[in-house]
């Protein structure tokens, strides 16, 4: 019978990989689920909780050593890594195309390594996609915070005193993240703007009630699987200043747009920013690989002449119960792909799986990182 472990995710980090209802299908199963004790408490679940459908409590060292295969958000770090059984696979968002230390680690280890970001974004593996799940979180989440911290309202009211006109917010990239931003922001009574240079989108954008800001020449590739595509220099120069123009009537930006395994592309500037109305907000959810916005800086609120930017990439783990119940489907889904009658069953000719392992028996897995990643140190021998 193979275990499988989870562990406790780092500080500040509120959600957790499975929650106790995922746990219990894994016991029918046929696998020993061995979780980090109080790993599931900022999400709401207790150990009692995870005891209760069938799991068993431990604590880490337990957890790393005993393991065949361990589940965890968040990255593990080197000493984690270390620890880990031999032979083990591990699952968690690894960052490897900005982690080359710890790819670097996995391999020496022999680690068969799981970095669910990377998963093939097709039609069979929606129900696997942890990227599009949590961006329904941050969405969501990123109006909310942009109306608490907005000085005026979201919707049009007509008073005794005078009537208030909406907020007008401009959301930069339509994929999962910015149109649930449009929908919520819809719902606030907002006017809301959308750009994004897949024209796909357009209709997507129109049918949530908000106006599709287009710019013509942008070069939208079917097989980036729904991300945006770098772009020529022409249209970006193009781009940069139809943003320019509508960001300075704005009162919230959203931005949401990245670009995988590459740095997030500059969309809004420090000279858009120093034009805009005093007072507005931009809260960029691409802060973690460098940001939309020039002068972003990661899990920093920072004002520059009025304007408030707040750079937030972990806005999923403000919403833990939610964002980790979505979160331990994704993984639940993915797991069955590699488990077969209470053991693991590593199939390679699976798209999905040979897409999203990027490390397996001391080699690079993922085409993409193997393209990109450095010679390994043993190969300079």
């Amino acid at each position: 019978m193979a275990i499988i472990g989870v562990l406790k995710e780092p500080d500040g980090e509120n959600r957790v990989a499975i929650l106790p209802e995922i746990a219990a299908q894994l016991v029918k199963m046929n696998f020993k689920v061995l979780i980090e004790s109080t790993a599931g408490s900022k999400a709401f679940a207790s150990d009692e909780d995870y005891k209760a459908q069938g799991a068993e409590i431990g604590d880490k060292a337990n957890v790393l050593s005993s393991s065949d295969i361990i589940l965890r958000i968040n990255s593990l770090t080197k000493d984690e890594i270390t620890k880990l059984k031999n032979g083990c696979v591990a699952i968690a968002i690894f960052h490897p195309f900005f982690s080359a230390d710890t790819v670097q680690l996995l391999l020496e280890q022999k680690v068969t390594a799981f970095s669910l970001e990377t998963i093939p974004r097709t039609t069979r593996a929606q129900s696997m996609d942890i990227l599009s799940s949590q961006a329904t979180a941050s969405g969501y989440k990123a109006v909310l915070l942009a109306a608490v911290n907005l000085p005026k309202f979201f919707p049009m009211f007509m008073t005794a005193a005078g009537s208030i006109t909406p907020a007008k917010v401009l959301i930069l990239g339509a994929g999962v993240a910015g149109l649930q931003a449009i929908a919520t922001a819809r719902k606030l009574g907002s006017v809301v703007e959308a750009f994004d240079t897949r024209s796909a989108v357009k209709e997507e954008v129109n049918s949530l009630g908000a106006k599709f800001v287009e710019v013509e020449g942008a070069k939208d590739d079917k097989a980036a699987g729904g991300y945006a595509v770098e772009q020529s220099e022409e249209f970006k120069e193009k781009q940069k200043q139809v943003i320019h123009d509508h960001a300075v009537k704005s009162d919230v930006i959203i931005t949401t747009a990245q670009i995988p395994g590459r740095k997030a592309p500059v969309l809004i500037t420090g000279k858009t920013v120093k034009e805009m109305k005093k007072g507005s907000v931009i809260i960029d959810l691409a802060a973690s690989t460098g940001g939309n916005c020039e002068l972003t800086k990661n899990d920093e609120t920072i004002e520059v002449n009025g304007v408030k930017i707040i750079g937030s990439s972990f806005l999923p783990s403000t919403i833990p119960s939610d964002s980790s119940k979505m979160f331990g489907k994704n993984v639940f889904t993915f797991l069955k792909l590699i488990l077969k009658d209470g053991n693991i069953n590593l199939n390679f000719d699976d798209d999905l799986v040979k897409g999203t392992c990027i490390t397996h028996n001391g080699e690079i897995v993922n085409e993409k990182l193997r393209a990109s990643a450095p010679v390994k140190k043993e190969d300079t021998k």
